[in-house]
């Protein structure tokens, strides 16, 4: 776990929450439709969240990070996901790749990559998922031979996001035997030879994101390329999900309160049969329900970052519960939010029917909540 500073104070932590709201207030919110529409990966405006000390949330600050704990983090992100969930997501995705460099990496790399990247002046990859293996990420197929000073990679890595766009691509590749233990992971550069990426992905939300394959056709990695030593790839690929998957219920968590207050405003502008739709009573429970919702999946993930932060036995587990009931919830109240505004919250211009599309993917990414629920079954059953 990577160290932190000490504690924020409370005057402290809402400074950088106003901060932070007002950035996605003016920055992201202002131009999430347009980037949905147009499929515009806003780098001017990430280089701008850089400057804001987004681009390394929870890293050292020898190198340019912030420092924060993860639950001050996962504040930061509910906040950003207000402004564009896709955009807050993509944050998210860069912190995760650097801290994975911060926390593993060596002096060397560390000194490389980490002020580049904090700042957001570059932008980072996390290369997991192939196409044929999605959930069973300890069955990965792309090869790392080991030749001389160098390992040379082969293979494939599907859904990625930045592909095409980042400087540095965190590749997980099979090293050795079979299984998770023959897996290592690597830092490799835009620039290297060999490294290509598939055509762009037409999804159903994300837009502003890009989502590509990235192709390595004999690409050549020093030894010192490797990251966290040889073998021990899975064990930091799984080490970063769990933080990244508080992220990701976080930025849930704020796409779908976006949709609640527009569904508040809403209701008591809109009138039927003679009056407002607030005072109807299917109306004020079907609010009462998501308000409900959002709570209890606001408190899992608050607890779930608490537990990473002090290194807790049951953090992962923790973690999963807070990912699959977040991304759950939050899709559930965008989609309800979007019923409520009728016909209007099926048009683009109107904002909902964004938030819908770009917070279904939450539940399947970062391990599908099915996924989810296979870790938390395991971890209470060994318990």
């Amino acid at each position: 776990m990577t160290p932190t500073a000490p504690a924020l104070t409370a005057d402290e932590r809402a400074a950088i929450l106003d901060a932070v709201r007002e950035f996605a207030r003016a920055e992201l919110e202002a131009h999430a439709l347009e980037w949905d529409a147009q499929s515009i990966f806003p780098r001017d405006t990430l280089r701008l969240a850089g400057e804001l000390g987004l681009g390394g949330v929870y890293v050292r600050e020898d190198i340019g990070g912030s420092a924060l704990s993860r639950s001050d983090a996962a504040a930061i992100f509910e906040e950003l996901a207000q402004g564009d969930p896709a955009i807050a997501a993509y944050i998210s995705i860069h912190n995760m790749v650097v801290w994975m460099i911060d926390t593993y990496g060596t002096d060397a790399q560390r000194h490389e990559w980490l002020p580049r990247l904090t700042a957001m002046t570059d932008f980072g990859s996390y290369c997991l998922t192939e196409p044929g293996a999605g959930s069973d990420a300890a069955a990965i197929a792309t090869s790392a031979i080991r030749d001389g000073a160098e390992y040379v990679l082969t293979g494939v890595k599907q859904f990625i996001s930045g592909a095409g766009e980042a400087s540095v691509y965190i590749v997980m590749a099979r090293s050795g035997e079979p299984g998770a233990r023959g897996i290592t992971a690597f830092l490799v550069p835009a620039e290297a030879e060999g490294l290509s990426f598939g055509a762009p992905e037409h999804k159903m939300g994300w837009n502003a994101q890009p989502t590509r394959q990235v192709i390595l056709d004999e690409v050549r990695v020093p030894v010192a390329g490797v990251l966290g030593g040889e073998g021990h790839g899975f064990k930091i690929a799984m080490s970063a999900l769990d933080g990244g998957r508080i992220n990701i219920a976080a930025c849930s968590l704020g796409g779908a309160q976006w949709a609640l207050d527009r569904a508040l405003r809403y209701v008591h502008e809109r009138f039927t049969f003679g009056e407002p739709l607030a005072e109807k009573q299917a109306v004020q429970f079907a609010l009462a329900d998501m308000a409900t919702e959002l709570r209890a999946a606001r408190a899992l993930v608050r607890d779930a970052a608490a537990a990473l932060d002090a290194n807790a036995p049951d953090a992962s587990m923790q973690c999963a519960m807070a990912k699959r009931f977040a991304t759950d919830a939050g899709f559930a109240v965008a989609n309800q939010a979007l019923q409520l505004h009728g016909g209007y919250g099926y048009l683009h211009e109107y904002g909902i029917e964004k938030v819908v599309r770009d917070l279904r993917v939450h539940q399947i990414l970062e391990g599908t909540n099915e996924i989810m629920r296979v870790i938390i079954g395991r971890q209470l059953l060994a318990q």
